[in-house]
């Protein structure tokens, strides 16, 4: 998967520009900073992204160059969220189906993100830090390393492990990134993060989001009821996961927290 990545974007451009466009709503888009005219700064670094549940793209509306591995690789990790998504609704005393009952699991989005080497990497981020917009990721990444958590106020380096997929709650659970912090009402936090730009490159990795955000489902999405009481009142309040998308895309990559907006 990380070689096809690769493969995608080291194409001659003439073949990438047929992918190229600017619409979170197409099923395969290929750009540079999604939130490039809103954010503070650029971020160095191209992004992929294919759209492979509920309603996949096309096979033929996919890059010929990772047509076939895109496809299995997504089967797979779709069936590793499902499995996710049973542990922590089981981790919060909820009946195992419970998560995927809410259609957390329904919206699969595949990314595919490459950091070219940067002459002065004091100067930008790969990605700047945020929290994913999103019920869980799952994150492949190569062996440059440069990815970064924020914990207790400092950066802690996410090294690279051969065979290890790095797992993320997202705002959302309510609806989640191993982000759960949404529906958990802050009984999982989602993860804020970000990836140093490099010398060495390129870097390349492979974020897998459970999403419905370019869904139009309406579906409210708030804490949890069953963990609500008098001694731990709710803390957000209910939205769609697309207004949660939508302001997420709208405010960019800016340094602060999506979920500040929907605070009670």
């Amino acid at each position: 998967m990380k070689d096809s990545v690769r493969g995608f974007f080291e194409q001659d451009t003439q073949v990438k520009k047929q992918f190229y466009n600017r619409d979170p709503l197409k099923p395969v888009g290929y750009n540079s900073n999604f939130d490039l005219y809103r954010a503070p700064a650029t971020n160095w670094r191209d992004t992929f992204r294919c759209h492979m549940a509920p309603n996949p793209a096309k096979p033929e509306d996919m890059p010929e160059v990772f047509r076939d591995i895109l496809i299995e690789y997504s089967k797979q990790v779709m069936k590793l969220g499902k499995l996710l998504f049973e542990l922590l609704s089981e981790a919060l005393g909820l009946k195992p189906s419970y998560l995927n009952d809410i259609d957390c699991s329904l919206g699969f989005l595949l990314g595919g993100h490459y950091y070219p080497s940067c002459p002065q990497p004091e100067l930008t981020m790969g990605a700047s830090k945020h929290a994913d917009n999103v019920f869980l990721t799952v994150l492949l990444q190569d062996h440059i390393g440069g990815l970064q958590v924020l914990h207790q106020n400092k950066w802690i380096d996410v090294p690279p492990m051969p065979g290890a997929l790095v797992v993320n709650i997202g705002d959302l659970l309510q609806a989640i990134l191993l982000g759960l912090q949404l529906l958990s009402n802050d009984r999982f936090k989602s993860v804020e993060h970000r990836v140093l730009a490099n010398r060495v490159g390129p870097r390349v990795s492979v974020p897998c989001f459970f999403t419905t955000g370019m869904l139009p489902l309406e579906r409210l999405y708030g804490p949890i009821k069953e963990l609500i009481s008098e001694d731990n009142p709710p803390k957000y309040r209910e939205t769609t996961v697309r207004e949660y998308t939508a302001h997420f895309n709208d405010k960019g990559l800016d340094g602060t927290s999506a979920l500040t907006q929907f605070k009670l």
